[in-house]
Parts: structure tokens; sequence; C-alpha cells
């Protein structure tokens, strides 16, 4: 029974799911092989159709679901924006100071002296900014607003002087003028940006200044027209005035456009689409018709290439689709550039590169000739031929864009008439801390297009021979050059590179090999340094580092003098003014320019070049470098809409 029993208890084999008739070593190997095979590979059954469209049918329902939800969170949080934003503020009795309502009068001219703003008694902030050193900018632009940016809050009391209440991203002002991107992309409101300072605005133009007695006479209007003038006091005075585009004596450029402001951009817009549409009724004749498609751009830089890149692009993509295509087949862009080649101030290859990408455009590049004179519906230029004699043509057309070259602004030139050994043409001499030759140290600088740093050394010829004659014996001997080529890079800091071989330059100029420089000697070795050292172009680049440098120097300045005067320290403006910050000294960061649907980079040494790519570089470039995030999202809206739905075509 015991027996009986644990039989039938045994545990019973596992079973593998796989049952043999025979035993495995029976089998074929490579069968054997081949049924594990076909059992493990066989794949898997497929869902039920009924089965895969619900499963998408949930997750277009999550993404829906999701979407609806981030819309009413994004609603929400305006709605809440708005309660907060939008509610009642009351304000009565607001303190103003007597003088800024009836200013006395003084000065040369016996005018009305701005000596409180409307707002200087509004809270006890702005009373202790009363009391802060008067700092006064001139000008909206790239150095002024880089200025700005860089001041220290509660080191001045500012007050921007500029004649637009706005200051404009000016590099996309060819996008502008034919409706790529919308002039309101372009602006921010000055009072907003020295909002930051508390700062106050005066919309008028500076037309004189009286450094004798620090003040800065404003010309103002009302909104009738009639002109007021005032003086304002100032302590210390930034000049960032900028520049005005140079005639080279052709006559009739009243006749032209330029391109530098805002309403030169809307004027533009409104001549091309002018233009389009006369060209496009059945009355206008062939020869009228084309003339007025016919563009004529003078000068090759790199707002003249922008603009006929611009204007191609919106002739391809704008008109071709909503205009009747004779048009398109009419128009003809003209650019005129007096060198050898468009985009000159750039790398060989880049010139090289816009060129041919321009004759695949159909664009008509005119190099080496000069623009003699320009009529209501004519262009008259010479061109310089092959064999070397000159021909005269001309170039029907009823649009003309001058953009050829810079001059001075007025009250640039008004600074120059007041101040000796101002010889400069085109600017207002500097020195390395861009303080303002001949005026009183420490008091005006000027920063941007209106202003060029001195190239020449031979002025400080005595100062260097006083500094490095040690032995007081006339003559300079290598030791003593070592020490004058210090001194001359702490006055001319782009003179660094020219004078690096000190040793080669030393011996080059002893011609009587006495191991020594003679006065005569080192007037020529100065003479020729000075020719050779390049002035700094006028870009947007150089007025804002240049606008940085002077904003963060007079902020280190204001934070200094109470520590001088608290220690019984005075030393002389020049003194504080050097000990505080070094030289100004640029780095070039490049340059880009769009030629359409294209763009191209110079970075020095290295060059690039390409087409969507390179053009969506380009826009990132401008996109960071746009004033504000107000018009960085208009600008990333305005890209979208033209790349959706194309440029506006209405004229406004």
């Amino acid at each position: 029974m015991q027996a009986i029993a644990r039989e039938r208890i045994r545990p019973k084999p596992l079973r593998t799911g796989l049952t043999f008739s025979h035993p495995i070593s029976k089998f074929p190997t490579g069968s054997c092989r081949r049924a594990f095979a076909s059992e493990s590979t066989s794949p898997p059954p497929k869902k039920p159709l009924y089965r895969r469209a619900l499963t998408g049918v949930k997750w277009t329902g999550y993404i829906l679901a999701s979407s609806v939800l981030g819309m009413g969170v994004v609603t929400a949080s305006i709605f809440v924006h708005d309660a907060f934003t939008y509610s009642d503020r009351h304000i009565d009795r607001v303190p103003v100071n007597p003088l800024a309502l009836h200013p006395v009068k003084g000065g040369p001219k016996n005018l009305p002296v701005v000596k409180a703003q409307m707002d200087d008694e509004e809270d006890e902030a702005a009373r202790k900014l009363a009391k802060k050193p008067r700092l006064v900018i001139i000008g909206g632009g790239w150095g002024a607003v880089a200025a700005l940016d860089a001041l220290h809050p509660g080191d001045y009391h500012v007050t921007v002087v500029t004649s637009e209440t706005f200051t404009t991203f000016t590099p996309l002002l060819p996008s502008a003028a034919v409706g790529t991107v919308q002039v309101r992309s372009l602006i921010e409101p000055v009072r907003k940006i020295i909002a930051r300072l508390r700062g106050h605005f005066i919309n008028g133009k500076a037309v004189d200044v009286c450094m004798h007695e620090k003040l800065l006479e404003v010309e103002t209007a009302d909104t009738d027209g009639n002109k007021a003038n005032v003086y304002l006091p100032y302590d210390k005075l930034v000049i960032a005035v900028g520049s005005v585009s140079s005639t080279h004596g052709v006559p009739g450029l009243e006749h032209c456009f330029q391109l530098k402001t805002i309403a030169d951009a809307q004027a533009i817009r409104r001549r091309v689409m002018d233009n389009f549409e006369v060209a496009s009724l059945p009355t206008t004749t062939p020869e009228e018709r084309k003339r007025l498609l016919s563009f004529v751009i003078c000068g090759g830089g790199p707002t003249g290439v922008e603009t006929a890149a611009e204007i191609f692009d919106f002739c391809q993509e704008d008109i071709f689709n909503y205009y009747p295509k004779v048009c398109r087949e009419e128009v003809s862009i003209h650019v005129i550039q007096s060198r050898g080649h468009i985009l000159n101030t750039y790398s060989e290859a880049i010139s090289n590169y816009a060129e041919d990408k321009f004759r695949r455009d159909g664009v008509n590049l005119i190099t080496n000739a000069r623009v003699a004179g320009v009529t209501p519906d004519t262009v008259i230029y010479t061109v310089r031929l092959p064999d070397g004699t000159t021909e005269q043509r001309s170039i029907p057309t009823n649009f003309t864009l001058w953009s050829t070259g810079i001059a001075m602004n007025p009250f640039a030139h008004r600074v120059t008439e007041l101040l000796p050994n101002q010889v400069h043409r085109k600017a207002i001499e500097v020195d390395a801390h861009l303080r303002v030759k001949g005026a009183p140290l420490g008091t005006i600088y000027a920063v941007g297009d209106c202003a060029t740093i001195e190239t020449s050394i031979i002025p400080h010829f005595m100062d260097l021979v006083n500094e490095a004659d040690k032995n007081k014996d006339g003559k300079i001997d290598f030791g003593e050059w070592e020490v004058m080529v210090d001194s001359i890079k702490k006055k001319i800091p782009m003179a660094e590179d020219h004078v690096s071989k000190v040793r080669e330059l030393f011996e080059l100029y002893d011609t009587d090999a006495d191991n020594s420089l003679t006065l005569n000697e080192l007037v020529k070795l100065l003479e020729d340094l000075g020719n050779k050292i390049t002035a700094l172009p006028a870009t947007a680049q150089v007025a804002a580092q240049q606008g940085k440098y002077i904003g963060k120097k007079l902020s280190k300045l204001a934070r200094q003098q109470p520590i001088l005067e608290a220690n019984d320290l005075s030393p002389s403006a020049q003194a504080l003014d050097e000990v505080v910050s070094k030289p100004f000294k640029y780095f070039h960061l490049g340059s880009l320019a769009y030629i359409g649907n294209a763009a191209v980079f110079d970075l020095g040494k290295f060059s690039f070049m390409g087409g969507l790519a390179a053009m969506y570089a380009w826009r990132s470039v401008y996109w960071s470098e746009s004033v504000s995030m107000r018009t960085r999202a208009l600008l990333m809206i305005d890209w979208v809409v033209r790349g959706i739905w194309g440029r506006d075509l209405s004229r406004l």
C-alpha cells in the first residue's frame, strides 16, 4: 500500500507545449533548425483596424486637448495681466519746479535756460537725481542708445535731445522699404529706453553750443510749427548726431531718395508701389512702363546692394504673383558704383560672389562709373572704358536711390567751427578717449558717424620728444625710441600694429646709421606712420562700441569723483579721464550684407557666403542685435507673415 501511495504522489513532469512522437535524435539536424526558426520568427498578429483607429483618435484627442488647455492658459494669463494693468489711476497735486514752468533767461543769446525739468520733483528719487551732474546726449542712434544702455542708474541727471521720438534699427531699412518687415518693427521709443535711468527727453534739434558757460542751444517747435530756442545746461555732453549723405557736388539730388530714416523707407515704399500700379494701367505706353520699372541705385556699398536685393526679391516673390507678368518682364535694376567692385570694403571673395549672384539675377552692375547728374526722369553717368577714355550715358528711371558716402552733420560742423585744430572735412576729430579735441577737457565727447579718432601723430610730436628724450640731447636713441613707442600706443591705439616692429622701424629711418634718430628723421617716421593708419569706418558697429565705452567711462567717473574729493585729491580732468579707463579700442566683429535670398559675412581673415542657410544666419544676427524684446517679437512675426502670405502690397 505504501508503494502504491508513493506512486500516486509522485509529481508529474512539466509539459513544454511541444510533444514529439519520436526521440529528437531521430529528426534530421537541418529539419530541427528550420522548425525552431519558423516558430521563433513568425510575425506577431496585426491589431485590428478598429483598434488602430481608436489609438489615432485617442492621440488626436490628447493633442487637441493640450492645445485647448494651452490656449486657455494663455487667455487666462492675458486676462489676469489686463486685470492688473487696466486700473484707474488718479494723480493729484503733482509738484513742479517753478523754474520748469517759467525758466529764467541767460547765456550769450539771452534765451530761456532749462535749469529744471517738468518731472524733477515728482518723487524723492527724482529730487535726488536733480542734484546729480547733468549729462546731455545729443542724438538717438546707435552710439546714443549704446551709451544709455551702459550707464548706471542714479549716476547722472540724464537728458536726451533728438529730433525723432524713437531710435531706428537702420540695417533693416532696405527690408522696410519694400514691405518685407514693417517700420514699427524697427523702432523703439526713446522714452522707454531712458526710463531705466529716470532720464528726460527733449524733442528738438541741437543747433549751437556755448562751451564757456556749458550751455547747449536747442531748437524746439510747437504743434503749429512755431520754433523756439532754449538753452540746456550740461556738465557732460555726448555728441552722437550721426551724419548726412554726401552730395559729391552732383546736381539734381533733390530728385533722389535716401535711406537713412524711417521716413525715407516709407517714401521709397510709396514710390515703388505707385510705379507698379501705374505700369499696370492699359493706358501706360511701353516706353513709360519701362521707365517706371527702372530702379537705379547710386552706390555699391551695403545699403545700395541690400536695397537692390530687396527690390529684386519683391519682384520675384510678389509682383510676379499679383501683377501683370509684363511688369515683371520690364523690371530693370541698375547699381552704379564708382569703384571696380561692389562691396569693395569687404573681402575680394565676397565682392566676386555678390557680383556673380547679381549677374545671375539680371541686376545690371555698372562699375568704374560716376553719376554726373540726376533729372526727374533720367540718371546721367560717365563710365570709364577699358582704353582709359570716358563715355557719358543715361538711364531713364522714375526711382533713384542715392547712397554714396557720408558728410558732416550741421551741428557737428558748427562744433568744428568753434574749435581750433578741427580740420577734418567729414567729422569731429576726437582723441583716443573720444574727447573732442580743442574742447574743455572732460566735458565734451563725440561718438559714431559724427566723430573720427585722430590718426596723425605729428600734433603730439613735442610731447613725445619731451617724454622720451631723457638726456635732453635732441636725439632719440633706441632705448628712448622704445619709450616713445609705448607713448604712441597710448595716444593713438590704432597705431599699435604699425609700430609692432620696433627695431626695424628704427633702423629704417636711421638714415645716417648713428644708432639714433634726429628730430628730422623722427618727423619723417611719424608722418609716414600717420599716413598708414586708417580711420574707423562709419558703421553701426563702431558707433555701438564707442557708445558703450563712453557709457561705462562716465559711470566710472561719477563713482570715482566723490572718493577723490573725500580724500582731498582733485586730479585734472584729463588725468581723471585717463585713470578710470583705457583708450578706446575697436574690435571688429565682422561685416555682413544681404544679397537676395543669400547673404555674405566678412569676418576678417575668414569669409562666409551662401544661400538660404546664410540668409537665415544673417536674420539671426540682426534679430539678436535688435533694440528690445518687443522689436524682436515683431520682426519674427513679420518674417513669418512674409513667408506665408507674402508682403503687404497696400500703399500706406
